[in-house]
């Protein structure tokens, strides 16, 4: 498995290989282990949640390896730790608090990224709602340093304050006014192409 850390992230990574945890593994259970802690990570900041997804790869885990599920949870926490500099739940209380702290500035600015989902849909190539939301409240969260689910949650909040309207019925009409053509007119010119395809084919 060859994977490419962030340069910032170099440090942590030797420091993880060094650790008593990282030390114990091979080179391909140390990369399969490190890439689980940024799942889980990638999970913390999506939804403020990481004990079911611990408990999935640490089976998946311990099942290929010689170690039980109890001992891969330890290593992939313990080297979650060295890479991230805080344990899975110092970073998800981290991200509740700051989205506790936010000011009515920081929530009003969620308004500007709800808009913005519904420019998505309308200007985009095939762009359904639930994919523009997730964008959007990716970069919100990212620029609040808040979970991504709390984004969304303050950008219908927001939206409905502002605009009296629901963000997800709004985002839904859009997509069936401008996806959904979309996607019909690709499915037509599929359907033709392999209608001609089975005409070449007959005709050979």
């Amino acid at each position: 498995m060859n994977i490419t850390y962030d340069p910032k992230e170099m440090a942590n990574v030797t420091k993880s290989r060094e650790s008593f945890s990282g030390r114990m593994l091979t080179d391909p259970q140390f990369d399969e282990a490190m890439a689980i802690t940024g799942i889980i990570e990638r999970e913390i900041n999506k939804t403020g949640k990481f004990k079911e997804k611990l408990g999935d790869y640490s089976y998946a885990f311990a099942r290929s390896e010689k170690f039980d599920v109890m001992k891969a949870e330890t290593i992939i926490r313990d080297l979650f730790k060295e890479r991230t500099g805080m344990t899975m739940n110092q970073m998800r209380e981290a991200l509740v608090k700051r989205e506790e702290d936010l000011t009515d500035t920081q929530k009003r600015g969620a308004h500007i990224h709800a808009v913005e989902v519904g420019r998505m849909i309308q200007e985009g190539n095939k762009m359904p709602f639930h994919r523009a939301y997730a964008h959007q409240a990716k970069e919100l969260a990212i620029e609040l340093n808040i979970t991504e689910t709390g984004a969304k949650k303050l950008m219908k909040e927001e939206f409905k304050n502002i605009e009296g309207k629901e963000l997800y019925e709004v985002g839904k009409a859009l997509e069936e006014k401008y996806y959904r053509p979309q996607i019909e007119a690709e499915k037509q010119q599929r359907q033709s192409e392999r209608s001609q395809e089975k005409s070449y084919q007959r005709a050979r």
